[in-house]
């Protein structure tokens, strides 16, 4: 494996890309068209510990990024967190026109309320091809906050400056999150497909000999076999459905061991083992969780 370039703080992410010194030492913004490519780093893998949110990263040629090469488009958002690795290739001066980057470090919102929440923007962790897409007047909204971003940093800094840029950060991400519920919904006919895979995948799954050799089938099992990050498979599900990916696979599963229990002498430790549970009362527990009353009883009743 390649050796991975960390980059730790705003300052070199500015000197990385042959910028300025940074005005605030926890937060920039910067234009693509103003970068500097370093010939030394293309083709190297670059992880920043830190949080980015790049919109229209080269819209001709391609940014690799984790286990996949996407073509940016324009209009497009693309999120990432502290650690994640990505692959800078060479790009013409044309092709960056128009794009920009908001990058922050953890310490910025560590004391904060987004600081606490962060975790809950799912979007940080989607692959690039579950990118957002945005409309002209949502790149409008989301080009204003990040004007106010600016701007505060630029002026000098008070002791309102970092809740005032905070503020902006997180409408920045309330926002997107609106326009990721946006795009899901445009996007029915395609995740109606996706759903009706997912539950194909868990009827093949235990039609196999694969609850035995690996037990239960986890959330990222599930979107690597439909080419989804975990967070956006279950994101996508809710929405279409009303219940998360690991809300399904214990439906599925409760469901399946209703028919055992009514159609067969097996023990319930038996049923456990067989639908890929490590211990039986972690089934009890989930099948409780589901029905109201335990395997036991649930088998007496019926």
């Amino acid at each position: 494996m390649s050796e991975i370039i960390r980059v730790n703080t705003i300052s070199q992410v500015q000197e990385f890309f042959g910028l300025d010194k940074p005005k605030h030492p926890l937060v920039t913004v910067y234009e693509h068209k103003n970068l500097t490519q370093n010939k030394d780093f293309i083709g190297k893998t670059i992880a920043f510990d830190l949080y980015q949110v790049t919109f229209k990263m080269c819209s001709v040629g391609s940014f690799g990024y984790g286990r996949n090469t996407y073509d940016f488009q324009e209009g497009t958002l693309v999120f990432m967190q502290p650690g994640q690795v990505f692959t800078i290739h060479e790009w013409e001066k044309e092709d960056v026109e128009g794009g920009w980057s908001l990058l922050f470090h953890p310490d910025l919102i560590r004391k904060s309320e987004l600081g606490i929440n962060i975790d809950n923007y799912n979007f940080f962790s989607y692959d690039v091809h579950e990118a957002l897409h945005l409309s002209d007047d949502e790149k409008k909204t989301i080009a204003e906050l990040i004007d106010k971003i600016k701007k505060e940093y630029n002026q000098n800094i008070d002791k309102h400056s970092q809740k005032l840029i905070i503020s902006n950060i997180e409408l920045i991400l309330d926002y997107c999150t609106r326009f990721y519920d946006r795009q899901f919904y445009t996007r029915t006919n395609m995740n109606k497909d996706a759903v009706s895979k997912f539950e194909q995948l868990l009827k093949n799954y235990y039609s196999s000999d694969l609850p035995l050799e690996q037990g239960l089938p986890t959330v990222k099992y599930c979107g690597n076999e439909l080419n989804m990050s975990p967070n956006y498979l279950s994101d996508m599900l809710k929405k279409e459905t009303g219940r998360n990916a690991q809300e399904h696979v214990h439906h599925y599963i409760v469901d399946k061991a209703k028919t055992i229990l009514l159609s067969s002498t097996e023990t319930i430790s038996q049923i456990a083992y067989g639908l890929g549970f490590e211990y039986p009362q972690h089934f009890s527990k989930v099948f409780k969780k589901k029905t109201g009353m335990s395997p036991a009883e649930y088998r007496n009743l019926n």
